[in-house]
């Protein structure tokens, strides 16, 4: 059975920075599939906010995040991270990988706040 587990999500101060991790161990075709990253505040939809290639060669971003964020991969590893530069109140919400469509993780809380 797949699984996506998602770590890193904490409590920060506007400006900080934070790293999110998302490991797939057993998913013997991790290497196969986009993978994204999501998030989403409570009440309101879910926004896919960084995408990366199988191979890792091309990756996009939301409006809301480019620049501050960025996605990497590690195939050997099959882990996923997301690094948050310049976090800001906004940026509040839960996060998920998602080796899209298919799979999905648990997400986790990244909170930005004085």
């Amino acid at each position: 059975q797949v699984q996506l587990v998602e770590s890193g999500g904490g409590l920060v101060q506007p400006g900080e920075s934070l790293t999110l991790s998302c490991a797939a161990p057993g998913f013997d075709k991790f290497y196969a599939y986009i993978i994204k990253w999501h998030r989403q505040v409570p009440g309101g939809g879910r926004e896919e906010i960084a995408s990366i290639t199988p191979t890792g060669d091309k990756w996009g971003y939301a409006d809301s995040v480019k620049g501050r964020f960025t996605i990497i991969r590690d195939n050997d590893a099959r882990t996923l991270t997301l690094r948050m530069n310049n976090l800001k109140p906004d940026d509040t919400a839960v996060y998920y990988c998602n080796a899209w469509p298919r799979y999905w993780g648990q997400g986790t809380q990244v909170t930005v706040a004085q």
